[in-house]
């Protein structure tokens, strides 16, 4: 058995978590620059505000309702989310949890497990952490999909936890569920199961596995039916897989035109990247940086972008040597004219740092270089908003991102620690 623990409305719950005057209004989390809905409680469902909606769009049906809206503090949520994780991990052993997303978890619950276990892991979550989740069990991982579905789904009925076991309770869920709904069955190809009649799960599943191959992409869609049948075919990852292309991109709190602007920017990401990269003691082989801009019609949006990469001589993991790189990739991508909304920077070829062969001519030790990063990391890790940084990166940065409803980092922080009176 398997099961899949789904922190409801995340955001909105880690928002919450600290408001416990905000438990009964809607609520809803902005994207990046307070562009669209990402988020929504359920009160902000019953009221009409979609998901994906340009908060511009829905400011009115916003206000009119009281909605307490939120820019995206990505700090407290990353903190929240470990905590979750850390709790499930504490539960069933850190190899039996393969953390899927930031609010999600799989679970290898073995041969034991029932309504009961999964009640106590709801229960222990929420009471160690204050964030409220959805278990579903059954025997495999589309399986575990569907029952957490019908788990938030029917909430009252289930108590968001719902196990599936049985065959009688399985083919019941099925048919419950709508085809389009199923993990791993996307837009393009949910339209095409309805155009042949394959409306639910259940239809899907009793379908032949050679038609099934045929219409749902070769081995992947027969890996699919064989989930829906009980048959795990959906292995657990390794949590601990490294990453093998790492990137860092953010869209400009407003529109950039100034050269020195993206030069402050593109730094800034290469050290993030960088920081990341080191997190798994690794080097890269190749950087990517790339630029976006507006097209130029007064009255369309249709972003150009612009990318240019470089092979490095040697992968590095050292901050200053990937920046000379990407700084000037970003100095003959720049135009002066265009108006550019959004840079990122891409590092690949990644290889274990311990393998980067070393310059029998080079007098230089680049141990003194590990030492400077292993120093700044544990810096800005422990003082966080970038104490120590390069001086490429800027001080003022006008270029980023907006958040202009940003709550405090409650968790993360000394400075904005809840006051409890």
């Amino acid at each position: 058995m398997y099961a899949l623990v789904d922190c409801n409305s995340f955001y909105c719950s880690c928002e919450r978590l600290f408001r416990p005057d905000l438990e009964s209004r809607p609520v809803v989390v902005l994207s990046n620059n307070d562009g669209c809905v990402i988020a929504r409680s359920d009160e902000a469902k019953q009221i009409g505000v979609p998901m994906g909606a340009p908060f511009f769009q829905y400011r009115d049906l916003i206000e009119s309702n009281q909605v307490a809206v939120f820019s995206s503090n990505y700090n407290l949520y990353g903190d929240l989310s470990m905590r979750v994780m850390d709790t499930l991990r504490g539960m069933v052993g850190e190899s039996n949890v393969e953390v899927y997303s930031v609010d999600e978890a799989f679970l290898d619950m073995g041969q034991n497990f029932d309504g009961k276990i999964a009640g106590s892991l709801k229960e222990r979550v929420e009471q160690w952490t204050g964030i409220k989740v959805s278990v579903g069990a059954a025997p495999t991982k589309v399986l575990c999909k569907v029952a957490n579905r019908l788990a938030k789904k029917h909430k009252e009925a289930t108590g968001c936890s719902l196990v599936l076991r049985d065959e009688a309770d399985i083919r019941q869920a099925l048919e419950e569920t709508e085809v389009g709904d199923l993990w791993g069955i996307g837009y393009r190809y949910a339209e095409k199961l309805r155009q042949l009649g394959i409306t639910t799960g259940w239809k899907l599943a009793c379908m032949p596995g050679e038609w099934v191959r045929k219409n749902l992409g070769g081995v992947t869609g027969l890996r699919i039916h064989r989930e829906l049948h009980g048959e795990a075919c959906i292995p657990f990852k390794d949590p601990l897989e490294n990453k093998k292309m790492i990137s860092t991109t953010r869209m400009f709190g407003k529109p950039v035109t100034l050269k020195n602007e993206i030069r402050e920017a593109v730094a800034t990401y290469t050290a993030r990247a960088a920081e990341k990269l080191r997190r798994q003691q690794g080097a890269a082989g190749s950087v990517e940086v790339f630029l976006v801009a507006e097209s130029g019609g007064k009255f369309s949006y249709h972003p150009v972008k612009s990318a240019l990469s470089a092979r490095l001589p040697k992968a590095t993991m050292l901050t200053h040597e990937l920046s000379r790189y990407t700084l000037a990739l970003a100095d003959a991508l720049f135009e002066s004219g265009p108006r550019y909304l959004k840079a990122g920077v891409i590092l690949s070829d990644l290889v274990p740092d311990e393998r980067v062969q070393g310059n029998l001519f080079t007098a230089k030790s680049r141990e003194g270089d590990r030492y400077l990063m292993e120093a700044l990391d544990n810096i800005n890790f422990s003082q966080r908003d970038e104490k120590v940084k390069f001086g490429a990166s800027g001080l003022t940065k006008a270029w980023k991102m907006r958040q202009d409803c940003k709550s405090k980092r409650h968790t993360t922080r000394w400075k904005e620690l809840a006051i409890v009176r």
